[in-house]
């Protein structure tokens, strides 16, 4: 950070209402960017879909040659990407840990390269067939259109972070069509606390980049869940089993997101094309005999809202959407699985209904409820974030009366996921990739932030002076922010529940310094004696 960029975040930091406004207009600019983005993404995937369902129905009625010809085209496909990957790696796999990384100021993208290298290698990898999802990068996506807005206002790191995690916000929503998901997506997992200053811009921008996309795509939901009928008070307790069920399916999905490398870690599999090679193949033979797991799933979630499926298909479609959306997330192209793992959830709820209703235990017509239940526990298992899964599953279903159910599941899916000791899918993904590459040109070494820090109640830093705290070396608080008033701190200041700290630090120090407002002391565990 230089000295200029310094007195810019003191500056802002002494005019904070003022800074405040600016930042919900400077997010309603990144909405629009954003969200044109996103469209332009959405627009082209559909065509790249459609135009891959219209060519295995050809290829269907086709002869062995052509057939043939299709391998040898996904092979050429699979050039492609190795060369995607290799050009930008930043933009491999979904995108929400880099975004993540880049808010904790360890990472730093080239957002012009990392946009259209993840619109291009996107459509490209999930228009093959990969069992990958459009939510993961659209995040990303609108994170580094924001970046670019932010640089080309010349904007200090720490607006550029809070700009960021708007466009996060802006990209979720525009993708699922659920603005308020965007906002809390981008609270309670991106950025992790809810002070005005993210909050403002994440709504502005969530709120602006759904108008845009409604505008493209109309104000359908994602999901048609027509008629739903309201899940009934006495049938809590069914909420409960489904929601355990679901947590459970969650946590061996991280696992096997987490592990996948182990089976590429053999010895075919000795460049990442082969890694690509074999998930493309794998697609193509499933676009002959279950055509069904390709792409995202959106379609798939509708077919279960709408159709009775057997219980043995619906086994088959888990498992074969379990371990392709492994070997496709495993390859490295980009592309996500927040709309892989939504498809998994809705698959373990339509077991556990057709389950229910065959031991008569429920009524046929609530069959699409446990889906969308299911949809919402096993989320919040994999991410734990169970507001975004409670909001994200209302807003894409349409189903608003069933926010308390919703909010039940995703309660009981994130216990059962901590007392099997299931990690959070995206902060693991974080962790394994700076620790696998440490000396990565995308890392940050040396440099100085200004982060900000949000002291939780029974934090370790709660009611001490800031020359009692245990800081990391060259670290300097700035300033403190409590509910409107601004603290000018010294080292008899008292830190308490609730202040935002604005602390200048080195870059590897942040998540230490974080941790600082988050970590409880024991004393506030087990009571004062």
């Amino acid at each position: 950070m230089t000295k200029s960029q310094v007195m810019k975040t003191y500056k802002s930091l002494n005019n904070w209402h003022n800074f405040r406004i600016r930042l919900f207009g400077e997010g309603v600019l990144v909405g629009i960017f954003a969200g044109l983005a996103i469209c332009l993404f959405r627009f082209l995937l559909d065509l790249a879909e459609k135009g891959r369902t219209n060519i295995y129905a050809h290829l269907n009625a086709s002869s062995i040659l052509l057939n043939a010809l299709w391998f040898v085209g996904l092979l050429l496909i699979a050039g492609v990407l190795y060369f995607f990957c290799k050009h930008e790696p930043m933009a491999a796999g979904s995108g929400i840990p880099q975004v993540k990384g880049v808010i904790l100021g360890a990472i730093k993208m080239r957002w012009l390269r990392v946009l259209w290298v993840k619109i291009t290698a996107g459509v490209i990898g999930i228009g093959a067939g990969l069992s990958l999802g459009r939510e993961g990068p659209s995040i990303q996506l609108g994170a580094v259109t924001a970046q670019g807005v932010s640089r080309m206002l010349g904007r200090t790191r720490l607006e550029e972070k809070y700009l960021i995690t708007s466009g996060a916000s802006a990209g979720l929503a525009a993708a699922f069509n659920a603005p308020l998901a965007g906002v809390i997506f981008a609270l309670e997992e991106l950025h992790r606390n809810f002070s005005a200053v993210v909050l403002l811009p994440a709504m502005a921008a969530a709120m602006t980049a759904t108008i845009i996309s409604r505008i493209f795509f109309g104000e359908d939901t994602i999901f048609n869940f027509t008629n739903l009928a309201v899940f009934p008070l006495e049938h809590t307790g069914y909420i409960v089993l489904v929601a355990i069920f679901a947590g459970v399916a969650g946590v061996i999905f991280n696992w096997g997101l987490l592990n996948i490398n182990k089976f590429y870690s053999l010895p075919i599999f000795t460049t990442q094309y082969h890694k690509i090679i074999f998930a493309l193949i794998c697609a193509g033979f499933l676009g002959f005999y279950l055509p069904e797991v390709l792409g995202g799933g959106n379609e798939l979630i509708n077919h279960l809202a709408s159709t009775p499926v057997s219980l043995k298909m619906l086994v088959v479609l888990l498992l074969v959407k379990f371990l392709f959306t492994l070997f496709s997330y495993g390859s490295g192209v980009p592309g996500g699985f927040f709309l892989p793992m939504l498809v998994l959830g809705a698959l373990t709820g339509a077991i556990s209904a057709y389950l229910l209703i065959s031991w008569e235990i429920i009524q046929v017509a609530y069959a699409a409820n446990i889906v969308i239940i299911a949809m919402a526990a096993f989320f919040t298992a994999s991410v734990r974030a169970p507001i975004t899964g409670t909001v994200l599953i209302m807003e894409m279903t349409g189903s608003f009366q069933h926010m308390m159910v919703l909010a039940i599941a995703s309660t009981i899916a994130y216990i059962t996921a901590e007392l099997l000791g299931g990690k959070p899918i995206y902060e693991e993904l974080l962790t394994r990739m700076l620790g696998n590459t440490p000396d990565s040109e995308a890392h940050i070494h040396e440099e100085r932030n200004i982060i900000e820090v949000a002291v939780c109640s029974g934090s370790s830093i709660e009611n001490k002076q800031i020359k009692d705290i245990d800081w990391p070396p060259q670290t300097l608080l700035v300033d403190v922010k409590r509910g409107e008033a601004q603290i000018v701190p010294d080292g008899n200041t008292y830190i308490r529940a609730g202040d935002f700290l604005y602390v200048l630090t080195k870059t590897e120090y942040v998540s230490k310094v974080i941790a600082l407002g988050e970590e409880i002391q024991q004393h506030h565990i087990y009571g004062d004696y």
